[in-house]
């Protein structure tokens, strides 16, 4: 654990727990199954915090794109959970789930009701229901508007070479959903639904962009909501249970806070009602999530006291350097957000 004294500052624990990530000979195995991602350099390391009072702290390869892949799963959750309400949970469950995150068994055992919406057959249908008989290139404008929005930055994109590498090496997504359809659990044809899907978790963000994203779930004081408190109370109780696939629990022991990993490297997490949080490390551990991103959030996590499971945070006599305040936008999401305003769906 890092010590922490009375005149403790982030900026300079956060430089530490970089400085340390940079120095680990084993930094994990990146998602080569998908081809555009596979050059991605595995030494790479990047961590934001924004905090509730607006001040935004990075450290390493903070400003650096990423895909954030699986990461867009809380995204669609959100706008999903506020078209349906409680009527979502009737074609999707929420509970962990002990098999791959791409289990095909599962879901049959299961009679195509996905164990909850981050497995990638739950992920699918969520998609699916935030299609609403719009076309794919409608529906990417409602997430990349949500995101957008989320995050005060209007210049989130997403990498269609991602995108299309996916598409063309995603056998078992295509599976997946054809046997979701097998089941009725799929309302558009397959190729629209997964179109849509794949380029959604191809959505390219900076750890700054990613942290400033997270802040509707961490229910900042004086933050305008985005969603409701109980819709951010939801997706956050599934990030701590299956955020992190069959690796939730050992996050969860180890961090003690909700998050959302994705096999580009990026972790979300949230500290409610103080910090949103987002690492990058694109070396992956053996469930899918990435390695120095985990011990960077166990470090820092250990350090402030923020484990939700503590009930408080050693951050008294916070000093800053070099900060720099979030903006604060009025939040409102519109379902006639144009594609060209925002990003290009190829």
């Amino acid at each position: 654990m890092l010590d922490c004294s009375e005149d403790f500052s982030i900026p300079d624990l956060m430089e530490r727990i970089c400085d340390r990530r940079k120095a680990e000979t084993e930094k994990g195995t990146v998602a080569d199954y998908i081809p555009e991602l596979a050059s991605t350099d595995p030494s790479k390391f990047g961590i934001s915090v924004c905090l509730a009072d607006g001040r935004q702290f990075s450290a390493g390869d903070a400003t650096t794109a990423f895909s954030i892949q699986s990461v867009s799963k809380v995204f669609t959750l959100a706008i999903a959970l506020g078209r349906y309400g409680d009527g979502f949970w009737q074609r999707v469950g929420r509970e962990p789930s002990s098999n791959a995150f791409n289990s095909l068994r599962e879901l049959e055992a299961r009679n195509g009701i996905p164990s909850n919406p981050f497995v990638n057959a739950g992920a699918i249908v969520t998609t699916d229901m935030v299609m609403a008989q719009s076309m794919p290139a409608e529906t990417l404008a409602e997430i990349l508007h949500f995101v957008s929005v989320a995050a005060s930055d209007t210049g989130i994109r997403i990498d269609p070479s991602v995108a299309n590498s996916e598409e063309l090496s995603g056998h078992k997504n295509w599976a997946l959903a054809h046997v979701l359809a097998a089941y009725g659990n799929l309302r558009h044809a397959c190729e629209l639904t997964l179109g849509t899907y794949f380029h959604h978790c191809a959505i390219e963000m900076t750890c700054e962009q990613l942290a400033r994203s997270g802040r509707f779930l961490a229910n900042f004081p004086d933050e305008r909501p985005l969603v409701p408190s109980d819709r951010v109370k939801s997706i956050n109780a599934l990030m701590m249970t299956c955020g992190h696939y069959n690796g939730s629990g050992e996050f969860a022991y180890r961090v003690g806070l909700p998050g959302k990993s994705g096999v580009g490297g990026a972790i979300l997490a949230i500290v409610p009602r103080i910090a949103s949080i987002a690492t990058w490390g694109p070396g992956l551990d053996r469930y899918g999530n990435s390695l120095l991103g985990t011990t960077a959030l166990v470090e820092l996590s250990e350090a402030l006291g923020w484990s939700v499971f503590l009930g408080g945070s050693r951050t008294l006599g916070v000093h800053d350097i070099q900060s720099r305040r979030c903006e604060a936008r009025p939040f409102a999401v519109s379902k006639n957000a144009k594609v060209g305003s925002i990003g290009q769906m190829t």
